[in-house]
């Protein structure tokens, strides 16, 4: 007899109640034990925004940030993460005003296809919250958690670094 012809499936919640707070909305919702954040997101909340790209936690298309903190939405049980804060790239704006990264990124063309561009603004937001990434090379580092097949990511990292200059003070002239 194996483990699994033990267990009595019946005794199973179908749905477990969950509550989110998501881009300042709180939402009480039921869910079933195996659903993913983003397809919470995507399917239940219509909140396409989040892509979903690999589907393994590879590519970086599906990054929000829970707590502040950057996650791969389709590696995270959305029942773990009850009772948290989700932000995702339609939360960002602010009365109608791009955040400053979004700013950038379009300033900069810092996207071909603009499939990998929300996850790629949701990490770099959080990269800046981090604090960590000073330099063309860490910031280079801190994103590669994200993928662009398209390459724009010399103009992704100029984005970035604008922001990051700009937070600082130290925004670099355009002929260098």
């Amino acid at each position: 007899m194996t483990l699994s012809s033990k267990v009595n499936r019946s005794a199973l919640p179908d749905r477990i109640p969950i509550t989110l707070t998501i881009n300042s909305a709180c939402y009480r919702l039921e869910v079933r034990p195996w659903t993913v954040l983003l397809d919470l997101l995507r399917e239940d909340l219509g909140l396409t925004g989040t892509k979903k790209g690999c589907d393994h936690g590879q590519c970086g298309a599906c990054t929000v940030l829970v707590e502040g903190k950057r996650v791969n939405s389709c590696m995270t049980l959305a029942v773990m993460k009850d009772g948290s804060s989700v932000t995702t790239i339609e939360g960002l704006a602010s009365n109608g005003s791009l955040h400053p990264v979004q700013a950038a990124f379009a300033e900069h063309d810092a996207f071909q296809c603009g499939y990998c561009t929300p996850g790629q603004i949701m990490s770099a937001v959080a990269l800046m919250e981090e604090g960590r990434a000073l330099t063309r090379d860490e910031i280079r580092e801190y994103m590669s958690g994200n993928i662009c097949r398209c390459g724009a990511y010399c103009n992704i990292v100029d984005a970035i670094e604008e922001v990051l200059a700009k937070r600082s003070g130290t925004h670099r002239e355009a002929a260098e």
